[in-house]
């Protein structure tokens, strides 16, 4: 036996991993996950709010960083329309208008009883980064006068009576870089004390969890942390939990559990003929 792994064809080894990916996202299965206590704190930040509570949400990514972060923005949106708040919908990313779009999409399509300028709203991408975030923590209509649709922010219930991001119960932001997470924190969670949640890339997490619990309330980092946050929406709402569509950060962790599995089996077998061959050298 000892003489046949250690001769074995490579391509075997490739072929496995292949399998370990491909079965599970074929299959589209879905393991059991842990709530770890940031997902739990990022949740009930936004759980313990009144209904109807206002919330910014500004999706600081583009498609590069789509399959990372859109399942927990797309997580957060089914969140906050279950809850009932008030979904303010920006970007700081040109790129970042189009993610807000399948936000809306998905609430247009799981929640259709909620109404446009009621419940949500979208307003246009703006150049200038950390200078928008300065601009509407004073004034929101020196920065946007109009939403996406090209309607005057004084003819829009849920806008009309809004004077800046002070307003705001709540700021969700899911950040793939600069400007993001880091500038929320600078120029509107710190001066302000406004409650800010965050969810980001796996690179970009570290630099975030020291702002945790005084400028940020909790961190998302990477799709793991996404998959947690379902799994606690799942818990608290039956309803999402039936929702297939809801599980899609549960659906990829399915492929990551299963190929690190493989690979640790690989590395106590590669060790285990190593030491095997020692010994037997040895006798």
């Amino acid at each position: 036996m000892l003489n046949t792994l250690q001769n074995i064809d490579r391509r075997w080894v490739f072929l496995s991993m292949f399998l370990a990916v491909a079965i599970p996202i074929l299959t589209k299965t879905v393991f059991p996950e842990v709530v770890s206590k940031q997902a739990k704190m990022v949740f009930d930040a936004i759980d313990e709010l009144p209904d109807g509570s206002r919330i910014l949400m500004s999706w600081d990514f583009d498609p590069a960083s789509q399959g990372e972060l859109l399942p927990m923005a797309q997580a957060f949106t089914r969140h906050c329309s279950i809850k009932g708040h008030k979904q303010y919908y920006m970007a700081l990313w040109p790129l970042g208008s189009p993610m807000v779009d399948l936000s809306i999409d998905t609430i247009q399509s799981e929640y259709p009883d909620m109404v446009y300028g009621e419940d949500y709203v979208k307003f246009d991408y703006k150049t200038g980064g950390e200078a928008v975030i300065r601009m509407i923590t004073q004034d929101l209509r020196g920065m946007f006068e109009l939403d996406s649709k090209g309607v005057s922010l004084d003819d829009i219930p849920m806008t009309k009576n809004v004077k800046n991001i002070q307003d705001m119960d709540l700021i969700i932001n899911v950040s793939a870089g600069d400007p993001g997470t880091k500038q929320w924190v600078q120029f509107a969670a710190t001066p302000f004390g406004i409650t800010t949640v965050s969810g980001c890339t796996g690179v970009q997490a570290p630099q975030m969890y020291p702002y945790i619990p005084e400028q940020l309330a909790g961190v998302l980092g990477a799709i793991k942390a996404a998959a947690e946050y379902e799994a606690a929406i799942d818990e608290a709402y039956p309803s999402i939990a039936a929702n297939p569509r809801a599980q899609e950060a549960k659906r990829r962790m399915g492929p990551q559990l299963v190929a690190h599995s493989l690979m640790i089996v690989l590395i106590l077998i590669g060790n285990w003929i190593f030491f095997m061959s020692r010994k037997r050298g040895q006798a």
